[in-house]
């Protein structure tokens, strides 16, 4: 069964009973069943992964809350904050990366494994947050790191 029949069943059935996910075994094997063939890495990405002109293809999504985005965020991005990452989910492009972030990369990935769970296999967290991606150069984290030691 595909994983996205499996997470609507999974939804279903967290909305059709009342109980604990974990005496649900609809929701049980939903979620076993991504675990099982979920690859290592595959929703994650590091600035440095990606090139400067590649950037302007990326969807870009800050899933911090609009206070923080209004005072910083990565240019291009647009605010869904990460809880309401799957409700607003009908605003993400299923033909491109959509890169996820927030401070340091705990809530954004939070919010990706739910999409992820829903099928949206193209959306990946941004390992390190927006403070990782400063640190590391910005747009220019790819170039940075290519560059030969000592230079």
């Amino acid at each position: 069964m595909n994983k996205t029949l499996l997470a609507l069943m999974a939804s279903i059935a967290l909305l059709a009973t009342p109980v604990h996910a974990d005496e649900n075994p609809v929701v049980v094997d939903a979620l076993a069943g991504y675990m099982d063939f979920a690859e290592y890495g595959s929703s994650l990405i590091w600035p440095e992964q990606i090139p400067a002109d590649d950037w302007k293809k990326v969807f870009i999504v800050d899933a911090r809350d609009a206070g923080q985005y209004d005072k910083e965020h990565i240019p291009g991005a647009i605010n869904i904050e990460w809880r309401r990452a799957v409700a607003r989910r009908g605003e993400l492009p299923k033909d491109r990366m959509v890169v996820m972030y927030c401070n340091s990369g705990s809530l954004s990935a939070q919010a990706v494994f739910a999409l992820r769970l829903l099928g949206y296999d193209n959306v990946k967290v941004l390992q390190d947050g927006i403070e990782g991606w400063k640190k590391k150069g910005g747009f220019d984290a790819h170039a940075l790191a290519s560059q030969p030691a000592g230079h």
